[in-house]
C-alpha cells in the first residue's frame, strides 16, 4: 500500500517552478544591480578624493531628487505603464554611463561631472524604482509571489554583498572608467531583458483623465485608508529606522567601542547579510508562513534579539552569531512585507504604493541615521544600539496586536 506521502500529487509536495519571463527579468536586474552597487562605490571613492564636503554633494545630488520625486514616479508608472518606464529610465542610464566613462577618461573626475551623474542617477531612480518593485505582480501570479519576492531578496543582498569587493578591484584597476564601463554593460543586459519580457498579469492603468499630482496623492490616500497597508507603511518605515541604520552605521562604532579590529566589523556585516539570504531561500522554497502579517512582525522581533546580541556582545563570535540572527529576523520581515504590501495594493496603484514604500524607508532612514549617531556619540554605540533593538521589538509586538495583520493571512 502506497505511503501518504507518495499518494499525494506531485503538486502538493512540490511547488510550481516560477515562471521563465520572471526568472529572465531576475537574473538581468540582479545583474544591473551588481553594477549599481559597483559604481556607487567608486562614485563615493571619486568624490573621497575632493574631500567631505564633495563627498556629501554627490551623496545629497543623489538621494535629493529621489526622494523629492518619488510620488510623481509612481503616478507616472501607473499612468504609462511600469514596463515602458522601466525601459525608458533603463536606456537613460545607459546613455548616462556610457557618458560618463566617456567623460571621466577624458577630463577626469571632476567634481562637476559627479554632482550631475548622482544627479541623473537621484532622478532616473524615483520613476524606476516605483516601476520596477511593481514588475513581479505583472510577471507572476498573486500565489507565487512571496516565493518570487524571497528569490529576489536573496539575489540582492548577494549582489550587494559582491558590489563593494568587485567595485574595489575595478577601480584599483580601471579608474572610474572602467566602473562606469561595467555598469553601462550591466544596464544594456538589462534593456535587452526588458524588451524581451512582457508582464503576464499585466494591471490596470490609472485613468488619462487623472492629473499626476492628483494621482500621487491619491496613492497616499489610499495607503492611509487601507486597514492592512497603513500599518504595513508603519512597520516598514521602523524597520528602516531601527535595523538599517544598524549595518552601515553602528556595527563599525559598536566594533571600536569593544577595541575589535575593522574586519569584526565586516564579519558581522557580513553575517547579516547571510542571515537574511538563509531565510530568503528557505521562504522561496517552502513559502510565507500562512499568517502572513505574524510572519512579519516575528521578523522584526527577532532582528531584535540579533541586535541585542550584537550591543552586548563580549566577544567577536558572539557579535558575529548576533549579526546572523539579526539578519535572519531581517530577512524574515522582508520577505513577508513585501508580498503583503503587493497583493494588498490595487492594480491600478501598484507602481504609487511602491513609491510610497520606497520613500517612507528613505525618510525613517534619513532621521534614524541622525538621531542614532548623535545617540551614539552621547551615550555611546552601545546604548544607540540597545534603542534599535528596543524599537524593533516594540514595533513587532505593537504588529502583533492589531487585528487587520494579526489574522491575515496569505493568498
Amino acid at each position: 500500500m502506497a505511503s501518504l506521502d507518495t499518494a499525494r500529487p506531485l503538486s502538493a509536495r512540490r511547488p510550481a517552478a516560477l515562471p521563465r519571463p520572471y526568472l529572465v527579468w531576475l537574473v538581468g536586474t540582479r545583474a544591473s544591480l551588481l553594477g549599481d552597487a559597483v559604481l556607487y562605490f567608486a562614485l563615493g571613492w571619486a568624490a573621497s578624493a575632493h574631500g567631505g564636503a564633495t563627498g556629501a554633494l554627490v551623496l545629497t545630488a543623489i538621494t535629493l531628487p529621489r526622494t523629492l520625486l518619488l510620488l510623481l514616479g509612481g503616478a507616472v508608472a501607473d499612468r504609462f505603464g511600469a514596463r515602458r518606464i522601466t525601459i525608458t529610465g533603463d536606456a537613460v542610464m545607459l546613455t548616462a554611463t556610457l557618458v560618463l566613462a566617456l567623460a571621466s577618461l577624458r577630463f577626469g573626475a571632476s567634481p562637476w561631472l559627479l554632482v550631475v551623474v548622482a544627479v541623473v542617477i537621484g532622478t532616473v531612480d524615483a520613476f524606476y524604482l516605483p516601476a520596477t518593485g511593481s514588475m513581479p505582480r505583472r510577471l507572476v501570479g498573486k500565489e507565487q509571489l512571496p516565493r518570487a519576492l524571497a528569490v529576489q531578496q536573496a539575489g540582492g543582498q548577494i549582489a550587494s554583498l559582491l558590489g563593494a569587493p568587485l567595485g574595489a578591484v575595478l577601480v584599483a584597476a580601471a579608474g572610474l572608467t572602467g566602473a562606469a564601463f561595467a555598469d553601462a554593460a550591466t544596464f544594456a543586459i538589462v534593456l535587452v531583458v526588458l524588451v524581451c519580457v512582457r508582464p503576464a498579469h499585466d494591471a490596470e492603468r490609472s485613468p488619462r483623465t487623472e492629473g499626476l499630482l492628483s494621482g500621487a496623492a491619491d496613492g497616499v490616500r489610499i495607503a492611509v485608508a487601507d486597514p492592512v497597508l497603513r500599518p504595513a507603511l508603519l512597520l516598514t518605515a521602523a524597520a528602516a529606522g531601527f535595523l538599517l541604520p544598524v549595518v552601515s552605521l553602528l556595527n563599525p562604532l559598536v566594533a571600536r567601542e569593544h577595541g575589535w579590529s575593522a574586519g569584526v566589523a565586516g564579519l558581522v556585516a557580513g553575517g547579516q547579510s547571510l542571515g537574511v539570504i538563509a531565510v530568503a531561500l528557505v521562504v522561496a522554497r517552502r513559502g510565507t508562513l500562512r499568517r502572513i502579517g505574524v510572519g512579519a512582525a516575528s521578523g522584526l522581533c527577532g532582528a531584535a534579539l540579533g541586535i541585542a546580541a550584537v550591543a552586548m556582545a563580549g566577544t567577536p563570535a558572539v557579535a558575529v552569531a548576533g549579526g546572523v540572527v539579526a539578519g535572519a529576523g531581517s530577512g524574515m520581515f522582508a520577505c513577508h512585507i513585501g508580498p503583503l504590501v503587493l497583493t494588498h495594493t490595487p492594480g491600478t496603484h501598484l507602481a504609487r504604493l511602491q513609491a510610497l514604500l520606497v520613500l517612507v524607508q528613505s525618510l525613517a532612514l534619513v532621521v534614524g541615521n541622525n538621531a542614532l549617531g548623535a545617540l551614539a556619540d552621547a551615550q555611546g554605540a552601545t546604548t544607540a544600539a540597545a534603542v534599535c533593538a528596543t524599537g524593533a521589538c516594540t514595533a513587532g509586538i505593537t504588529a502583533l496586536t492589531l487585528k487587520p495583520l494579526r489574522r491575515l493571512r496569505r493568498e
